[in-house]
């Protein structure tokens, strides 16, 4: 199984290539561990609650921390609890509760961060140096919009266009597309490296190409699920 993404520059627990995906970093599965890959928080439901385990041998302080993208800098959430004690092998139930001021139009891209904190020093290392580590769980949070239809393929609605050697990708979709960064352009050996691993309700990226572009009719891309599932690659064409 692959999972995905980046900075989206983050990750939970999953695998190789959906880690470059997602573009995240990758953790052992010890300290704290939700249980999805992903937190989507419907509208119509006004919340999402996620399971934590503590998975290490000793009590510890789970602490949460709401991330917004660097596009989009709206509060539109709040956790809660933020910080709890959590003992060995036990869970916490973490609600994501929804705070708009105004129904959403489109789905909405956030990061959450898990983050296991020991609560206490080990007795029997008293007056000793020690250092501490923890063990953070990042991962993608997707609001969606009541009345919006789910869709599980959202890149097939990408629109792609090559000028010179300057590709652009355009979502008219109210989806947040998750792919991953590396692009092939066909025919020919051209390729190209999107700055991150989502693009955004509305928006339009524009990359260069490096190599032989001229003449390419399609982008073969890597898209991947609401999860972080590489799917099989999929070749978009190119629009004159």
């Amino acid at each position: 199984m692959n999972s995905f993404f980046s900075v989206w520059r983050w990750l939970p627990r999953l695998c190789c290539v959906a880690l470059a995906v997602l573009g995240a970093t990758v953790a052992r599965a010890d300290g704290m561990v939700p249980d999805t890959s992903v937190v989507i928080v419907n509208e119509a439901d006004g919340e999402a609650t996620v399971s934590v385990t503590n998975t290490d041998t000793k009590m510890a302080l789970l602490h949460v921390t709401l991330e917004n993208i660097p596009e989009d800098s709206d509060t539109l959430l709040f956790v809660t609890p933020p910080l709890t004690r959590v003992e060995a092998s036990k869970s916490q139930l973490v609600r994501f509760i929804l705070q708009t001021q105004a129904p959403l139009q489109t789905q909405r891209l956030k990061r959450v961060i898990f983050e296991g904190m020991p609560a206490q020093r080990d007795p029997a290392q008293l007056g000793r140096a020690q250092v501490g580590v923890t063990v953070r769980q990042n991962l993608p949070v997707i609001i969606h919009p009541k009345g919006l239809a789910p869709n599980r393929t959202p890149w097939l609605g990408l629109q792609w266009t090559l000028k010179a050697d300057q590709l652009s990708v355009h979502n008219p979709s109210p989806y947040v597309v998750r792919l991953a960064q590396e692009l092939q352009l066909l025919p020919g050996n051209a390729s190209a490296m999107l700055p991150r691993t989502y693009v955004l309700p509305g928006e339009t990226l524009t990359v260069t190409a490096s190599g032989a572009g001229a003449g390419a009719t399609s982008v073969r891309l890597q898209p991947a699920t609401v999860y972080g599932f590489a799917v099989a690659p999929h070749d978009a064409p190119i629009s004159l």
